[in-house]
């Protein structure tokens, strides 16, 4: 198949890309930087036409409320130009639990994402990940100061990019869903022990303190973050994955 791989220079996508390709599909990257734009609309007719499927990992650059804007319009740019260009299927990443913290500006601009796709005129499958392993460090840079770092306990179920990626790729080349695939790290951990966790690996002598008010994940409660009852459960360890 011919798949467009929109976001396709990414952390994610290079990898979807190169897993396509290797399971003898025609997989072809597109981003701000071969020429296409998604919010404008610039070059995206022409990155789909004649594509079986397309991936969207686009991602907004910010986390406030100005996101809802980015995922509204290229959600619609993007489905105007699949279904004009024929595309049997549309593929997108989300979070797991992203439903269920309200609180949070960026995630309810990916519920818009989830909706408008799912009224769109192109069948869809929607991914839903936990936590990539490899924001931690950005995580933790959030809440920094000096020599400590402030984690609330959230539960946290770590996944690597590696086998996010290995799921899209898979469920791009397959028949649309019409539905959500919930996936996960194998392991649980509340947040403030993770960062424990992974600043003794790295060797980093800052201190985590506990603080249910801090960061992003603050206004995540309970365990909405950890995979629901039916995920598929991805093979790699956070303590394999950090050594």
């Amino acid at each position: 198949m011919k798949v467009a791989v929109i976001g396709g220079t990414g952390l994610i996508g290079s990898r979807v890309v190169q897993n396509l390709n290797a399971s003898g599909h025609q997989a072809v990257p597109h981003s701000l930087s071969t020429g296409v734009d998604v919010i404008t609309g610039q070059g995206l007719e022409e990155a789909v036409a004649g594509a079986d499927v397309v991936v969207n990992l686009t991602n907004s650059p910010t986390f406030d409320d100005a996101s809802l804007a980015f995922f509204r319009t290229s959600m619609d740019n993007l489905l105007a130009a699949s279904h004009k260009g024929g595309v049997g299927h549309a593929v997108i990443l989300s979070i797991v639990g992203v439903d269920q913290v309200p609180d949070l500006d960026y995630y309810r601009a990916k519920v818009l994402q989830e909706e408008t796709l799912k009224a769109g005129p192109v069948p869809y499958s929607i991914v839903r990940a936990t936590q990539f392993m490899e924001f931690m460090d950005a995580t933790l840079a959030m809440t920094a100061d000096g020599d400590t770092v402030r984690l609330p306990r959230t539960p946290i179920q770590p996944i690597a990019a590696a086998d996010v990626a290995a799921v899209v790729a898979e469920v791009a080349a397959g028949s649309p869903l019409n539905g959500v695939v919930d996936i996960a790290g194998p392991d649980v951990y509340p947040l403030d022990e993770l960062g424990r966790l992974t600043l003794t690996a790295k060797g980093d002598g800052r201190r985590v303190v506990t603080d249910d008010t801090a960061g992003l994940f603050a206004a995540v409660h309970g365990d909405v973050l950890t995979a629901p009852s039916g995920a598929r459960i991805a093979p790699t360890h956070y303590t394999d994955w950090l050594a």
